[in-house]
């Protein structure tokens, strides 16, 4: 479906996001100036359930410092940050991933968890980025600064990963250095943590993370890439049950969600 003055209209011919992804970008374009009947009801996550989702770490220099400081073993993260290859990794699907004013999770076994604010790109099976989304990947920082092999039990479980609120048109976007990213914790009404970067300081090129993405891959319905994160809280500063997380990227929206700790056998 497609936003437009603030009401969600279905797209003719498109049941799915993975029927979009399976468009090339010039369809894309046409189809998104089509209208069908008007959609209500409870958002959901702009993600479906063929859909991955993937992140890349140590993009900016703020992430490498952030996991130096926090790793046992803090070369490792120097050496991704300057590597050809970049980090790539599988991050979440549909079933653990929410969207804005729904829940987001700690683990109960993370002594400390962050929230990482980042830019989303839906990637069409064809390599073609058609869109950008918010992203928050929380993360359970103690276990990945205890030994980094643990970073899948860090990134991927219930409600790790928040997406939305909507999906901006690749041709619509801001231009990267324009695109300011700002996050903050709250925390019974007390702001607790803010910052602030822009996609221009990613330390690589869009299109060289889809590149790295797609070898020796194929994504049939399309993927999405969270891009990794520039701004992550001190060491001192980790989320709390009842907390507030807002993310907001300029021309992309705001991405709002409160914070619940994930029990050890969840309902």
């Amino acid at each position: 479906m497609i936003l437009d003055q603030g009401v969600h209209y279905a797209i003719p011919g498109i049941l799915s996001l993975s029927d979009l992804h399976q468009l090339r970008i010039s369809e894309v374009k046409e189809r998104l100036l089509q209208r069908g009947e008007i959609v209500t009801g409870d958002a959901v996550a702009p993600i479906s359930p063929e859909i991955e989702l993937w992140g890349a770490g140590v993009t900016y220099l703020r992430s490498r410092d952030a996991r130096k400081e926090e790793s046992g073993v803090p070369d490792v993260y120097q050496r991704v940050y300057g590597a050809d290859r970049p980090e790539l990794f599988f991050k979440s699907t549909a079933s653990r991933t929410s969207t804005s004013h729904q829940t987001i999770g700690i683990r109960y076994d993370s002594p400390a968890s962050v929230p990482e604010p980042e830019v989303a790109i839906y990637i069409n099976k064809y390599q073609e980025i058609i869109g950008y989304s918010i992203c928050n990947d929380v993360t359970a920082r103690s276990i990945e600064g205890e030994n980094p092999l643990y970073l899948s039990q860090a990134k991927i479980y219930l409600g790790s990963t928040s997406l939305g609120p909507d999906i901006t048109p690749s041709w619509l976007v801001p231009p990267a250095a324009l695109m300011t990213i700002s996050a903050q914790i709250i925390r019974l009404g007390v702001q607790v943590w803010q910052a602030q970067t822009s996609l221009g300081a990613l330390n690589r090129t869009l299109e060289d993370l889809v590149s790295y993405l797609f070898r020796c891959q194929i994504f049939p319905y399309g993927v999405i890439l969270s891009t990794g994160t520039g701004i992550v809280p001190p060491i001192d500063v980790s989320l709390q049950e009842g907390d507030t997380v807002e993310i907001s990227v300029a021309g992309l929206g705001i991405l709002s969600n409160q914070v619940v700790v994930i029990p050890q056998e969840p309902q």
